[in-house]
């Protein structure tokens, strides 16, 4: 549970430095271009990014538990 609560941890830290400063970013005076761009190739892979790892590491961790309980 520990792995677990750590990876949830790490997820969501990764998340709220590289996209908790995006109102800061959109308040600034921009074309509205601008704004699409930096949500279209900026937000969204990121946050595709940590979720895709995220989920790796949950099948990991419950991979290892299963193992544990297995022998």
């Amino acid at each position: 549970m520990r792995s677990q609560l750590r990876a949830a941890l790490t997820a969501l830290g990764a998340l709220a430095l590289l996209v908790g400063p995006l109102p800061l970013l959109l308040a600034l005076p921009a074309p509205e271009a601008f704004v699409w761009l930096t949500l279209g190739l900026g937000v969204y892979p990121v946050v595709w990014g940590t979720a895709h790892w995220y989920v790796r590491r949950a099948e990991r961790n419950e991979r290892d538990f299963a193992g544990l309980v297995e022998r």
